[in-house]
C-alpha cells in the first residue's frame, strides 16, 4: 500500500469525476491515475529512478507536480519541490544537498537553471515544456511510449516521500523528510479539520512547493475523492472570478492576500460561496477575522510547520466562532505539550515551547544528523514556538522562541504587540523586533509599513498602546519602512530587521 492507491481506488469508484481542474483542462480521477502510472513508468524504466532517489521539480503550480508526487509514491522515490521564488544559486545548493537524480523545470526557469547545470553533472535536467530554448530532454518525449512496470513492489507508507526545504526564517533552510505515512496522517487530520467530503471543491492558490499549499487541503482533497481547482499562483482577480464562477467550497487565504483582494472594486459586494476559509502562517489581524465572520464564513486558524506535514493544532468549522484569537485544539492524530526551559510541562496559561508528536511529524532532516538530534526530545518535535493552553485545552501561539524579547527580566512576546499595531487603521503591516539596550538588556521596536496617504508618526503609534497592555510591553521606538523583508512563503524575516533597527 502507498498513497498513490488513493487515486487508483477513486479512479475505480468515480472514474469520470474531476480530480483536478487547471486552466482550461480537467483531469478525471481515471485520467489522473493513468498519468501517474505513465510518469512512474517513465521515471523507473527510462530514467532509472529507484527507491530513495530524489526527483526534484522547479516551477509554479501545475498538475504535473501532483502527478510526479504520486508517481514517486508508486516507486518509493522522494519528491523534492523547489521554491521558484528563490535565487538560482539557492536552487543549486538544494540540488547538491539532496543529490537529486532528476530536475524537471517549468519554462520560466529553464534559462537560469542552464547556467548551473554543469555544476550538477549527476542530475538530469528535463524541460517540462516542449518549447524550451536550451535543448534539454523534453518531458513529453520521455513519457511517449513509456513501458514496463509502473511501481516498485516494496514501496509503502514507511518510505520517505517528500523532502521539503524549510522557509528558513532563522537561517539556512533544512530539508525536512516526510514519510508517506506522514502525508496520510496529515490528510486524515485535514479531513477532520474541514469536515471535508468528496463533494467539496478546493481552490489551491498557495504554492505546492510548501506543505501549506501541498498538504493542508490539496493532497487531503485527493485522499477524500474531492475536486481540486489549481491556480499557477495567487492572483487577486483570478481568485475572485474563480470564487464566483466555479464556486469552490474551501480554500486557504493568508493575511498577505487580504489587502489585494479587498482592493478589488467588487470584493465587498461579492457573494462568496465558501463554507470555510483556512488561514495561518503569521499573526491573524483581528480585522481579517471580523471580515470573514461578518460574512458568516468561519475563518479557521491552523498551526504547524514543514516538519509536521503541517497540521498540528487547528480550529474547526464547529468551533471557529467560539475560539477567536486561538489556534484551537490538537489535531486528531497529533499530541501537543507545552514545556518550560527545563523541558517540564507548563501549568495552565503558562507560556512555554510547543512540542509535537504523531505520525505526521517528519522523520529527520536530510543529511543533517546534528539538526535532527536537536529537533527532538524523547520523540517529541521541538517547534521553537511559544504558546499556552487554557483549562479547556485550547491553544494560543505567542511567538517564536527566538523572537521573544527579554526586557528587564520580563518576557515580551512580539505577536501580542503586533496584534495591537495591526488594529490601527493607518497601519498596513507591522512587526516587532528586539534592540539591544544598556539599561534593559533588550527593548521592543515596532517596524511599520503605513497605509498610503496616512499621516502616521512615531508619537501617534506609541500613544496607541496606552491602556491596552502593560507599559513595559510598549514599543520604545518606531521605524517606518516601505516594505518588510519576507521569505518565499511570505513570512517576515525578523533576523534581517534586527540587523537594521
Amino acid at each position: 500500500m502507498n498513497i498513490a492507491d488513493w487515486i487508483e481506488k477513486w479512479a475505480r469508484a468515480t472514474p469520470n469525476k474531476a480530480a483536478l481542474r487547471f486552466a482550461d483542462d480537467q483531469l478525471s480521477y481515471a485520467r489522473f491515475n493513468d498519468e501517474i502510472k505513465t510518469h512512474a513508468r517513465m521515471l523507473r524504466n527510462k530514467l532509472g529512478i529507484a527507491p530513495g532517489d530524489r526527483v526534484a521539480h522547479l516551477g509554479q503550480n501545475h498538475p504535473r507536480m501532483l502527478i510526479t508526487l504520486f508517481a514517486c509514491a508508486r516507486l518509493g522515490a522522494i519528491f523534492v519541490p523547489l521554491n521558484w521564488r528563490l535565487a538560482p544559486r539557492e536552487h543549486l545548493h538544494m540540488l547538491r544537498h539532496c543529490a537529486a537524480a532528476v530536475l524537471v523545470v517549468d519554462e520560466p526557469y529553464v534559462s537560469q537553471c542552464e547556467r548551473f547545470r554543469a555544476e550538477t553533472p549527476d542530475c538530469l535536467f528535463v524541460a517540462m515544456n516542449d518549447n524550451d530554448p536550451v535543448g534539454w530532454p523534453k518531458l513529453d518525449d520521455l513519457l511517449r511510449d513509456a513501458v514496463g512496470e509502473d511501481h516498485h513492489p516494496g514501496s509503502g507508507f514507511d518510505d520517505p516521500l517528500l523532502l521539503i526545504y524549510t522557509s528558513g526564517t532563522t537561517g539556512a533552510p533544512k530539508g525536512a523528510v516526510l514519510k508517506q505515512a506522514a502525508v496520510q496522517a496529515n490528510a486524515l487530520n485535514s479531513v477532520l479539520l474541514h469536515d471535508m467530503t468528496s463533494q467539496d471543491v478546493i481552490l489551491t492558490i498557495l504554492p505546492l512547493f510548501h506543505v501549506g499549499g501541498l498538504n493542508v487541503q490539496t493532497t487531503a482533497a485527493l485522499y477524500r475523492g474531492a475536486t481540486v481547482i489549481l491556480h499557477r499562483a495567487f492572483a487577486p482577480r483570478q481568485t475572485l472570478d474563480c470564487l464566483l464562477g466555479e464556486k469552490p467550497t474551501l480554500t486557504i487565504i493568508l493575511p498577505a492576500h487580504m489587502e489585494p483582494l479587498q482592493s478589488l472594486p467588487d470584493w465587498a459586494t461579492a457573494k462568496i460561496p465558501l463554507r470555510a476559509v483556512l488561514t495561518g502562517s503569521s499573526a491573524i489581524p483581528d480585522e481579517m477575522t471580523r471580515h470573514w465572520h461578518g460574512r458568516g464564513i468561519p475563518l479557521l486558524n491552523m498551526y504547524g510547520s514543514s516538519e509536521t506535514a503541517p497540521i498540528a493544532i487547528h480550529q474547526s468549522v464547529t468551533n471557529a466562532f467560539a475560539t477567536v484569537g486561538t489556534v484551537g485544539f490538537p489535531a486528531m492524530h497529533c499530541a501537543i505539550r507545552i514545556v518550560d526551559e527545563a523541558d517540564q510541562d507548563c501549568r495552565i496559561d503558562e507560556p512555554g515551547e510547543i512540542l509535537v508528536r504523531g505520525p505526521n511529524v517528519m522523520s529527520y532532516y536530510w543529511n543533517d544528523e546534528e539538526a535532527t538530534r536537536n529537533a527532538f526530545i524523547n520523540g517529541w518535535f521541538r517547534t521553537g514556538d511559544i504558546g499556552t493552553v487554557d483549562t479547556g485545552g485550547c491553544y494560543r501561539i505567542l511567538d517564536r522562541k527566538k523572537d521573544v524579547i527579554i526586557s528587564g527580566g520580563e518576557n515580551i512576546y512580539p505577536a501580542e504587540i503586533e496584534n495591537i499595531l495591526l488594529s490601527h487603521p493607518s497601519i498596513l503591516e507591522a512587526v516587532v523586533v528586539r534592540r539591544r539596550d544598556m539599561q534593559w538588556g533588550e527593548i521592543p521596536v515596532a517596524v511599520i509599513v503605513a497605509r498610503p496617504a496616512s499621516r502616521l508618526d512615531k508619537k501617534t503609534v506609541l500613544d496607541w498602546f496606552n491602556g491596552k497592555i502593560g507599559r513595559y510591553k510598549h514599543p520604545k521606538d518606531v521605524v517606518f519602512v516601505d516594505a518588510l523583508p519576507r521569505n518565499a512563503m511570505g513570512k517576515v524575516v525578523k533576523h534581517v530587521l534586527r540587523d537594521t533597527v
